[in-house]
């Protein structure tokens, strides 16, 4: 695996401060890929692809007899500090890009898009769905999903906490999933918060019988932070400003950003919450 990962790494040619973030994210996309035993020759349809974290673990291991299709609804501008567009391009003309197609601003739900019956061994949805407008909007996907390839592999962040270090990183994804309900519009990374519970009754609505699941770690990864400095930035700025909040539902939100900025100067240690991995046929 470290063999693995080191030609990812290589592969994506990063520097510095931006290559020591890719390895932590990398080795976790591993570990996920890893419990969804993707192998190599598959064909995957990745659902909410981003930057091509995922993507690119998933072109190493499918290799060059295999493919990787992934999709977004993001335009190709969106992003930093790379783009989303700019990371898959760099992705695609690496050495493990060749398998792999990207498209942008797609949305898989219109009903011109069809990727034809069986046409992917698994569909991919790698930390996407919290970016969902609505657990409704996540049924449909499935649904669509389950006659375009033969196995679902999900994950996403389990706020199932186990260890204080995690509290930060759990009130700030709280803090952005309750302004989301009074936005007509977003580009926040949480506009749905979904738990494991919700997304297993989700996936067995839409037809899906679940194989397996387990959580994984976070090992070390970022994420807890980014989404703290982005309920104490830019959505702290923002709430003011959100027309149709109630005066009480403003104060509960600036309550809860109060706490998590008490659990930031505590200096106490912060960390990201666990994986939470599903597949299912």
């Amino acid at each position: 695996m470290d063999g693995m990962l080191e030609t990812i790494l290589d592969s994506l040619g990063l520097e510095g401060r931006l290559a020591e973030v890719q390895r932590v994210q990398t080795a976790h996309r591993m570990r996920l890929a890893e419990f969804w035993a993707i192998r190599e020759g598959a064909r995957v349809l990745e659902i909410g692809c981003g930057q091509g974290d995922t993507t690119a673990v998933l072109a190493c291991l499918v290799g060059p007899s295999g493919f990787v299709h992934g999709v977004d609804i993001a335009p190709p501008g969106y992003g930093a500090p790379m783009t989303v567009g700019e990371a898959a391009a760099r992705l695609q003309q690496s050495r493990i890009g060749g398998p792999v197609r990207v498209e942008f601003g797609l949305d898989v739900l219109r009903d011109e898009v069809d990727f034809g019956d069986r046409a992917f061994d698994d569909i991919v949805f790698s930390h996407s769905s919290w970016y969902l407008q609505s657990p409704e909007q996540l049924e449909r996907l499935l649904v669509r999903a389950r006659r375009w390839g033969r196995r679902l592999c999900f994950a996403e962040w389990d706020p199932r906490i186990s260890r204080i270090g995690q509290l930060p990183h759990l009130l700030a994804v709280l803090v952005q999933a309750q302004a989301e309900c009074f936005k007509t519009g977003s580009e926040a990374n949480v506009r749905t918060l979904l738990a494991p519970a919700d997304i297993t009754r989700i996936a067995k609505a839409a037809g899906w019988s679940v194989s397996g699941d387990a959580v994984l770690p976070a090992g070390g990864l970022q994420d807890g932070g980014w989404e703290v400095d982005l309920a104490l930035g830019p959505l702290a700025e923002e709430l003011p400003r959100l027309e149709g909040l109630p005066r009480k539902s403003r104060e509960l939100l600036e309550s809860q950003l109060g706490l998590l900025a008490a659990c930031v100067s505590s200096g106490q240690r912060m960390e990201a919450m666990d994986s939470w991995v599903m597949t299912a046929v």
